[in-house]
Protein backbone atom coordinates (compact mmCIF):
# COMPACT_ATOMS: atom_id res chain seq x y z
CA UNK A 1 0.00 0.00 0.00
CA UNK A 2 1.08 3.55 -1.15
CA UNK A 3 2.00 6.15 1.37
CA UNK A 4 -0.31 8.79 1.61
CA UNK A 5 0.40 12.71 1.71
CA UNK A 6 -1.41 15.90 1.13
CA UNK A 7 0.39 18.58 -0.26
CA UNK A 8 -0.74 22.43 -0.27
CA UNK A 9 -0.79 23.65 -3.52
CA UNK A 10 -1.47 27.41 -4.33
CA UNK A 11 -0.58 26.84 -8.28
CA UNK A 12 2.73 28.53 -8.10
CA UNK A 13 6.00 27.11 -8.96
CA UNK A 14 7.52 26.04 -5.87
CA UNK A 15 4.13 24.23 -4.39
CA UNK A 16 4.21 22.81 -7.88
CA UNK A 17 7.42 21.75 -8.08
CA UNK A 18 6.84 20.05 -4.20
CA UNK A 19 3.75 18.29 -5.35
CA UNK A 20 5.82 16.43 -8.51
CA UNK A 21 8.45 15.39 -5.62
CA UNK A 22 5.84 13.83 -3.65
CA UNK A 23 4.80 12.14 -6.58
CA UNK A 24 8.52 11.03 -7.20
CA UNK A 25 8.37 9.68 -3.79
CA UNK A 26 5.84 7.24 -4.57
CA UNK A 27 3.40 9.15 -2.30
CA UNK A 28 -0.52 8.84 -3.06
CA UNK A 29 -1.03 12.31 -3.31
CA UNK A 30 -4.17 14.67 -2.34
CA UNK A 31 -3.94 18.27 -3.55
CA UNK A 32 -5.11 21.07 -0.97
CA UNK A 33 -6.21 24.31 -2.63
CA UNK A 34 -7.18 27.15 -0.49
CA UNK A 35 -9.05 29.88 -1.72
CA UNK A 36 -8.82 32.58 1.04
CA UNK A 37 -10.24 35.98 -0.78
CA UNK A 38 -6.99 36.72 -2.20
CA UNK A 39 -7.61 39.49 -4.88
CA UNK A 40 -7.46 37.32 -7.92
CA UNK A 41 -7.75 33.79 -8.63
CA UNK A 42 -5.43 33.27 -11.31
CA UNK A 43 -3.56 31.15 -9.38
CA UNK A 44 -6.33 28.95 -8.45
CA UNK A 45 -7.17 28.23 -12.09
CA UNK A 46 -3.29 27.14 -11.99
CA UNK A 47 -3.81 24.91 -9.62
CA UNK A 48 -6.69 23.56 -11.17
CA UNK A 49 -5.58 22.79 -14.13
CA UNK A 50 -2.06 21.14 -12.75
CA UNK A 51 -4.05 18.62 -10.53
CA UNK A 52 -6.47 18.00 -13.32
CA UNK A 53 -3.74 17.10 -16.22
CA UNK A 54 -2.26 14.88 -13.72
CA UNK A 55 -5.47 13.02 -12.66
CA UNK A 56 -4.83 14.19 -9.24
CA UNK A 57 -7.56 14.21 -6.34
CA UNK A 58 -7.68 17.58 -5.04
CA UNK A 59 -9.88 19.97 -2.73
CA UNK A 60 -10.33 23.77 -3.10
CA UNK A 61 -11.27 25.34 0.47
CA UNK A 62 -12.74 28.21 0.33
CA UNK A 63 -11.73 30.69 3.46
CA UNK A 64 -12.88 33.84 4.23
CA UNK A 65 -10.04 36.33 6.06
CA UNK A 66 -12.09 39.95 6.15
CA UNK A 67 -9.94 41.30 8.71
CA UNK A 68 -7.43 42.15 5.52
CA UNK A 69 -4.06 42.81 6.90
CA UNK A 70 -2.06 42.29 3.90
CA UNK A 71 -2.20 43.52 0.28
CA UNK A 72 -3.04 40.45 -1.19
CA UNK A 73 -6.28 40.82 0.74
CA UNK A 74 -7.07 44.76 1.09
CA UNK A 75 -7.23 46.57 -2.49
CA UNK A 76 -5.86 49.63 -0.52
CA UNK A 77 -2.62 48.49 0.12
CA UNK A 78 -0.38 48.44 -2.31
CA UNK A 79 1.83 45.63 -3.64
CA UNK A 80 5.31 46.33 -3.86
CA UNK A 81 6.73 47.05 -6.95
CA UNK A 82 10.05 47.10 -8.61
CA UNK A 83 12.23 46.22 -5.41
CA UNK A 84 15.61 44.47 -5.66
CA UNK A 85 17.38 42.59 -3.45
CA UNK A 86 18.51 44.63 -0.60
CA UNK A 87 14.95 46.43 -0.59
CA UNK A 88 13.45 42.63 -0.19
CA UNK A 89 16.04 41.72 2.34
CA UNK A 90 14.54 45.01 4.83
CA UNK A 91 11.32 43.66 5.95
CA UNK A 92 8.40 41.72 5.60
CA UNK A 93 6.35 42.91 3.11
CA UNK A 94 2.75 44.00 2.75
CA UNK A 95 2.36 41.03 -0.03
CA UNK A 96 2.77 38.68 3.67
CA UNK A 97 -0.65 37.34 4.84
CA UNK A 98 -1.15 37.19 8.52
CA UNK A 99 -0.99 33.74 10.14
CA UNK A 100 -1.26 32.03 6.72
CA UNK A 101 0.58 29.08 6.60
CA UNK A 102 -0.27 28.11 10.20
CA UNK A 103 -4.26 28.28 8.93
CA UNK A 104 -3.19 26.15 5.43
CA UNK A 105 -1.18 23.60 7.98
CA UNK A 106 -3.97 23.06 10.63
CA UNK A 107 -6.53 22.33 6.97
CA UNK A 108 -3.65 19.62 5.39
CA UNK A 109 -3.71 18.65 8.83
CA UNK A 110 -7.09 17.93 9.13
CA UNK A 111 -7.17 16.53 5.95
CA UNK A 112 -4.14 14.18 6.22
CA UNK A 113 -6.22 12.88 9.13
CA UNK A 114 -8.96 12.08 7.49
CA UNK A 115 -7.34 10.02 4.74
CA UNK A 116 -4.61 8.80 7.12
CA UNK A 117 -2.02 10.55 5.15
CA UNK A 118 1.84 10.23 7.21
CA UNK A 119 3.21 13.72 5.70
CA UNK A 120 1.97 16.97 4.80
CA UNK A 121 4.24 18.79 1.88
CA UNK A 122 4.53 22.42 1.94
CA UNK A 123 6.86 24.52 -0.92
CA UNK A 124 8.26 26.94 1.87
CA UNK A 125 11.41 28.75 1.11
CA UNK A 126 13.36 30.08 3.84
CA UNK A 127 16.13 31.97 2.13
CA UNK A 128 14.06 33.52 -0.92
CA UNK A 129 14.16 37.46 -0.13
CA UNK A 130 10.57 37.29 0.95
CA UNK A 131 11.58 37.37 4.64
CA UNK A 132 8.26 35.83 5.52
CA UNK A 133 8.37 34.49 9.48
CA UNK A 134 5.99 31.51 8.43
CA UNK A 135 8.57 29.79 5.85
CA UNK A 136 10.97 29.27 8.36
CA UNK A 137 12.65 25.76 9.57
CA UNK A 138 12.34 26.50 13.33
CA UNK A 139 8.80 27.38 12.34
CA UNK A 140 8.19 24.63 10.75
CA UNK A 141 9.66 22.24 13.37
CA UNK A 142 7.61 23.74 16.19
CA UNK A 143 4.28 23.11 13.88
CA UNK A 144 5.14 19.64 13.37
CA UNK A 145 5.31 19.46 17.35
CA UNK A 146 2.08 20.88 17.74
CA UNK A 147 0.12 18.10 15.56
CA UNK A 148 1.99 15.82 17.54
CA UNK A 149 0.27 16.56 20.91
CA UNK A 150 -3.28 18.49 19.07
CA UNK A 151 -4.59 15.45 16.72
CA UNK A 152 -6.13 11.99 17.74
CA UNK A 153 -2.97 10.46 15.18
CA UNK A 154 -0.04 11.88 16.98
CA UNK A 155 -2.18 10.66 20.20
CA UNK A 156 -2.13 7.33 19.23
CA UNK A 157 1.74 7.57 18.20
CA UNK A 158 1.45 8.10 14.42
CA UNK A 159 3.47 10.95 13.59
CA UNK A 160 2.52 13.35 10.73
CA UNK A 161 5.31 14.76 9.22
CA UNK A 162 5.87 18.27 7.43
CA UNK A 163 8.08 17.82 4.33
CA UNK A 164 9.36 21.10 3.14
CA UNK A 165 12.06 19.93 0.73
CA UNK A 166 12.40 23.07 -0.57
CA UNK A 167 13.33 25.22 2.27
CA UNK A 168 17.12 25.53 1.95
CA UNK A 169 17.12 25.81 -2.10
CA UNK A 170 17.98 28.65 -4.12
CA UNK A 171 15.40 29.83 -6.89
CA UNK A 172 17.83 28.54 -9.71
CA UNK A 173 17.72 25.12 -7.94
CA UNK A 174 14.29 25.16 -7.55
CA UNK A 175 13.86 25.28 -11.21
CA UNK A 176 16.83 23.51 -12.18
CA UNK A 177 14.73 20.60 -9.98
CA UNK A 178 11.25 21.29 -11.49
CA UNK A 179 12.99 21.03 -14.89
CA UNK A 180 13.93 17.56 -14.44
CA UNK A 181 10.76 16.75 -12.88
CA UNK A 182 9.08 17.95 -15.83
CA UNK A 183 7.20 20.46 -14.04
CA UNK A 184 4.86 22.48 -16.40
CA UNK A 185 6.48 25.49 -15.43
CA UNK A 186 3.79 27.28 -18.58
CA UNK A 187 0.75 26.17 -15.83
CA UNK A 188 2.35 27.58 -12.79
CA UNK A 189 1.79 31.23 -11.65
CA UNK A 190 3.52 33.41 -9.46
CA UNK A 191 2.96 36.65 -10.28
CA UNK A 192 0.71 38.69 -7.22
CA UNK A 193 -1.30 40.42 -10.09
CA UNK A 194 -4.59 38.56 -11.24
CA UNK A 195 -3.79 39.85 -15.19
CA UNK A 196 -3.92 37.86 -18.00
CA UNK A 197 0.41 38.03 -18.40
CA UNK A 198 2.55 38.23 -15.10
CA UNK A 199 3.47 42.22 -14.35
CA UNK A 200 6.99 40.84 -14.39
CA UNK A 201 7.44 43.86 -11.45
CA UNK A 202 6.13 42.56 -8.15
CA UNK A 203 8.46 40.85 -6.26
CA UNK A 204 7.74 37.19 -6.99
CA UNK A 205 7.80 38.08 -10.26
CA UNK A 206 11.40 39.45 -10.00
CA UNK A 207 12.52 36.66 -7.83
CA UNK A 208 10.79 34.25 -10.26
CA UNK A 209 13.19 35.78 -13.47
CA UNK A 210 16.26 35.99 -11.63
CA UNK A 211 15.94 32.59 -10.76
CA UNK A 212 15.29 31.42 -14.82
CA UNK A 213 18.22 33.98 -15.67
CA UNK A 214 20.60 32.30 -12.95
CA UNK A 215 19.38 28.86 -14.32
CA UNK A 216 19.89 29.03 -17.66
CA UNK A 217 16.32 28.46 -19.03
CA UNK A 218 13.79 30.66 -20.27
CA UNK A 219 10.44 31.08 -18.93
CA UNK A 220 8.07 29.82 -20.90
CA UNK A 221 5.13 31.93 -19.34
CA UNK A 222 7.12 35.24 -19.61
CA UNK A 223 6.45 36.75 -22.89
CA UNK A 224 7.97 40.36 -21.46
CA UNK A 225 10.97 41.66 -22.27
CA UNK A 226 11.70 42.97 -18.45
CA UNK A 227 15.11 42.79 -17.22
CA UNK A 228 14.86 43.33 -13.58
CA UNK A 229 17.76 43.62 -11.51
CA UNK A 230 17.15 41.67 -8.19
Amino acid sequence: MKRKAVCLLSGGLDSTTCLYMARREDYEVTALVVNYGQSHSREIKSAREICTDLDLPFWVVPLTLPWGGSALLDPHLLIPMGRDEKMMQKEIPATYVPARNTIFLSLAASLAEVLGAESIFIGANAIDYSGYPDCRPDYLAAYERMIKFGTKQGFNGKKLKIEAPLLRLSKRTIILLAASLKVPFEKTWSCYQGKEMPCGDCDACRIRQKGFQEAGLEDPLIYYAASPNV
